[in-house]
Parts: structure tokens; sequence; C-alpha cells
């Protein structure tokens, strides 16, 4: 491990876990991180101020409030969103998370968020997003069913197969999307599977979904990797977050001769500079919960992780997890954002002085969206498509969206990011104009 100190902007050395005294705080709330983005792209696009207005605000947002019956016979309220960015593009299309956390400006950022990954990966949808305000851990498995119902049922008025495609994200998962789809199939009176995407296979889902995201993460890091002169065999890896992203990202890697030196989950971490043994451990957190009763290697916290020497570092978590307080410690060379909104822009601005090689969260976990596209296609058409050829497609989408951000970076000498929002943000402009303002 590297122990030369690290310093602050004023050249005074900063100690291990401090912030510098003189580092400004910082605006986290993650709606104005995407508006922060979306005006840095539409300012170089010089795009037309009325259309950058319309551009920041959702068109539609819907909140509920709905009771559900617990085991113990009790009722609780609980608080529900469902938020449209853009339809320009195509129908709706965006995931659902369960989470204390969540809230209206976390979700209206998502759904932004989610219109320009369609639009990076030129698939044709538009942003959407929901969430419920719980703590799945914390519920029965009857409990999360009639919680699930009941919220389709408060947001069905929005939800359908040509108007807005729910998925998993945090805290959900395919069992969840069943009850969507079969609540949603229930109330209008004829199965609809293409309602919802990230479904079982055995009733309607595509093969490859559930490993899709963490996949597309591998295909990104192979042509970052390429793009920085790095072998894949025996590069160092850290994953923060080993849920079904983080995970599945770290299984491929290992398999293909990747080295991962840490990983972590909400309880703690592990690091091994040698390489952990990856299906050991999700062996163990699929029969423990945890990743932290197998060992291995030594605790690490998840913040400690960022902060690794690594060649690569996989930011698979959730928001906000490099900051201004902890940009300057960290030593990767290359970040690929699993998470959505990882990076504070404070931050990306700091990383991108110091030439570290930063893949944007609307580029780097697009895979999951593109295969929900394809889930969606096989539904509406009752055909399906084998695994090999799901993840043959996919690839050679994520493949050829990467080399346009890559070439547009070049060609305008601006970061991933900005390259990248270029082109969504225009794609998605261009949308608007075509179609007008009706009436």
């Amino acid at each position: 491990m590297n122990t030369a100190p690290v310093l602050s902007e004023s050249g005074r050395p900063v100690q291990p876990g401090s912030t510098p005294r003189d580092t400004p705080r910082e605006n986290v709330n993650p709606y104005h991180i995407a508006l922060e983005q979306l005006e840095t792209a539409a300012q170089y696009l010089e795009l037309d101020p009325g259309l950058h207005e319309v551009l920041k605000y959702p068109e539609r947002e819907l909140i509920v409030h709905f009771p559900v019956k617990m085991d113990d016979g009790q009722t609780r309220v609980f608080t529900g969103y469902r938020v449209q960015h853009n339809v320009a593009r195509g129908p709706a299309k965006g995931g659902i998370r369960y989470s204390p956390h969540t809230d209206l400006d976390e979700v209206r950022a998502l759904a932004m968020w989610m219109t320009w990954k369609c639009a990076i990966v030129n698939i044709p949808f538009g942003g959407a997003k929901g969430g419920v305000v719980c703590d799945p851990r914390t519920l029965s498995h009857s409990e999360l069913e009639r919680l699930t119902r009941r919220y389709t049922s408060e947001i069905s008025i929005l939800i359908g197969p040509n108007t807005d495609i729910p998925a998993p994200d945090m805290g959900t998962d395919a069992a969840t999307m069943a009850w969507i789809m079969d609540t949603y199939s229930m109330n209008v009176g004829h199965t609809v599977p293409a309602v919802v995407t990230g479904k079982p296979v055995a009733v309607g889902g595509s093969e490859g979904r559930s490993d899709a995201t963490g996949r597309g993460i591998v295909f990104i890091a192979q042509e970052a990797l390429r793009d920085n002169g790095i072998s894949m065999r025996g590069a160092r890896f850290a994953i923060q977050g080993f849920g079904n992203v983080g995970s599945v990202a770290a299984r491929i890697l290992h398999e293909i001769g990747a080295r991962v030196i840490a990983v972590c989950d909400a309880e703690g971490g592990l690091y091994n500079p040698n390489g952990l043994d990856i299906p050991a451990l999700r062996d163990c957190a699929r029969r423990e919960g945890s990743i932290l009763a197998h060992g291995g290697g030594d605790p690490i916290t998840p913040r400690q992780l960022l902060e690794l020497d690594t060649d690569v570092l996989i930011p698979a978590a959730v928001e906000n997890q490099i900051t201004l307080e902890n940009v300057h410690r960290i030593r990767a060379r290359i970040i690929i954002e699993g998470a959505n909104g990882p990076t504070t822009p404070a931050a990306d601005r700091i990383l991108q002085e110091r030439g570290v090689f930063l893949v944007p969260d609307v580029l780097a976990n697009a895979g999951g969206v593109v295969v929900s596209y394809f889930e969606w296609v096989q539904d509406l058409q009752f055909f399906f498509w084998h695994e090999e050829e799901v993840n043959q497609k996919m690839e050679k989408i994520l493949i050829r969206a990467y080399r346009d951000v890559r070439e547009m970076a070049r060609k305008e000498k601006v970061d991933m990011r900005l390259a990248a929002y270029l082109i969504g943000v225009k794609r998605v402009a261009d949308a608007t104009t075509l179609r007008g303002f009706y009436p």
C-alpha cells in the first residue's frame, strides 16, 4: 500500500479518514446533481433555452400512500413514487427500488439518468423510475407480496406495456416483477408479460436478464482496459457492492482471469491483494446473507475499499460514494460506475484533472436496460431467444455505445461522462424537437 501523505488543495497533509479542512460542503441531492450534469451538456451543445427547460423537469410524477395489512394484523401506510422523465423516444422504462432512504428527488434523478442511458445505447425507451419507502429486509415474504400488489394497483394508471415498463432495482427482484405482472394482468383480465421486465423465465422473463448489468460492466471494463493498455488477465479490481450487479461482475471477472482484490456488501468487506475466492464468497453470501462469514481476506469498510490502490474500481452500491470528502484519496487508475450516481460533479472534476479514466453510470451499467429491452421485445412477440444470443446482442450494443462515447470524447476533448451526455441529451433533444409540442 502507498503510504505517501495525501495533500489537500492547499497543500496540507490529510490524515486517513479525514476531510481536508478547506474542502467546501457540496450538494449531494441526486436530482440537483442530475440537473447540473444536464446543464453542463446543454451549455456545450448550445441547446435552445426553452428545450433545456423542457428536459429539466419530469413529465409526470405520481406519489401514492397506500395501506398494507401486516402479518401481525396491524395496518401500515407506505409511500411510493413513480416518475416518468421523458417519453420522446419511446415508452418510459425504469426500475422500482424498495429502500428506507428513497425519496422523490432520488426517483426524479434516477428517471432522468434512465432517459440519457436509453438514448446513449440507442434503444427506443424514455426514462422512468419508481420506489417505495420501506426496508425490505424487515418485511416477510407475504408482507412484501401484499405491499407490491397494492403499490402496483396504485401506479397502474401509469404503467403498461406500451406506456411505462418497470424492472427490478435495489431491494426488488424477479419475484417482485412476477407479482407486478400478475396484479396488472388480473386488473386487465388477461396475461400481459410485457408490462415488466426482469421477471422469472417461467413467466416470460428473458434468458440472461439476471446477469445482464454485471455482465455488461465486464464488457465495458474490457474496452476500458484495452484503451488504457492494461491486460485483463491479472488486472486488480475492487468492487463496492456485492448484490446482483457487483457479485455477477466479480464472478465473471474471476472466471476470465482478472484479480478481484476487494469486495463489500452492506455489512462490510474483505481485501486480499492476491485475489479473493469469488465463487466461495458468492456461496457464502447466498447461505449466510453476507460475505463476512467466509473470511479469506482482511476486513475492510466500504469507504476503505474505495481508496485502495487498484487498477479498476467499480462502485456498484448506491449514489454519492465518491465525493469531495474522499476524492483526494481515490487511487484507482480506472473507475467504472456500476451504481447510478456514485460520483458527485465536484469529485468528477477532480478525478478528471488527475487523469483518472472514468466510465459513467449511464454507459457502464446499461447492460440491464439493454436486456430489459430484449425481454420486452420477446414478450411482445411471444418468441424467445437463447442466452447466448441475448449476450451476443447485448455485447454488440454496449461496445458500439462505448466506442461512440470514446470517439466523442476524443473529438471534443472532453471526459467520458460529458461525451456520453452530449450523445444522450442530443438524441433526446432531437426527438423532442422533431415531435414538437402538442397541441
